[in-house]
């Protein structure tokens, strides 16, 4: 079910952190012909080090919404409302359903929406085995990625991305060009580099770096 901040400080109405905390500035707006449904673990909202919000408020068209077990009609829509085909952005796992590699499904991005999970990866998998509908998609893996840019989180691995980063990677990949997506991910680094400058407090600077 979805999941709000409760918090008697105030918020930013338009990231809905904490103003101590506000992202905006961060901000990097681009456009993908591909769809973004952006499916945010609870535990993840009020994670001041995460990325899915940025993410969101960058790419233009995308939805955010929160929950762990989700209604299967309400799932059904988001996921399939408009005509989109949903493509599922997960690792290549034994016993899933086969790949997204069918040229003709892949051929124009327009068709396509990219579903994401955001958490950490115990619980992603948890938002996977607990939604029968997620489990029906064709995956969309990543594969010979950079290492990832998020310092400011534990990794089991270089090659394990943050929400943000696998996202733009993703889209980039279905348009057959990152460069569309490579202004939001360059102000996620500079947001990376300020959380490491400051320990978090976001509000220390007036201007973006």
């Amino acid at each position: 079910m979805p999941h709000a901040l409760t918090s008697s400080r105030p918020h930013c109405p338009r990231c809905t952190r904490p103003l101590s905390a506000c992202i905006c500035r961060w901000i990097a707006p681009v456009e993908s012909r591909a769809g973004l449904l952006i499916l945010q673990h609870p535990m993840e909202v009020a994670n001041a080090k995460g990325s899915a919000r940025l993410l969101h408020l960058s790419v233009a068209g995308s939805a955010l919404v929160q929950g762990e077990s989700f209604d299967e009609a309400l799932l059904q829509a988001l996921l399939f409302d408009g005509g989109q085909t949903p493509l599922l952005l997960y690792p290549d796992t034994p016993g899933m359903p086969p790949l997204a590699s069918n040229p003709a499904l892949l051929a124009d991005p327009a068709a396509l929406r990219l579903v994401v999970l955001d958490g950490t990866w115990r619980k992603s998998r948890k938002m996977l085995h607990q939604n029968r509908l997620l489990q029906t998609l064709p995956r969309l893996p990543l594969t010979q990625m950079p290492a990832s840019h998020y310092l400011i989180r534990k990794a089991h691995a270089p090659d394990q991305l943050s929400t943000l980063e696998a996202s733009c990677y993703a889209l980039g990949q279905l348009h057959g060009n990152p460069a569309p997506f490579s202004p939001l991910l360059d102000a996620f680094d500079s947001f990376v580099a300020h959380f490491q400058q400051t320990g978090g407090k976001l509000d220390s600077l007036p201007n973006r770096p």
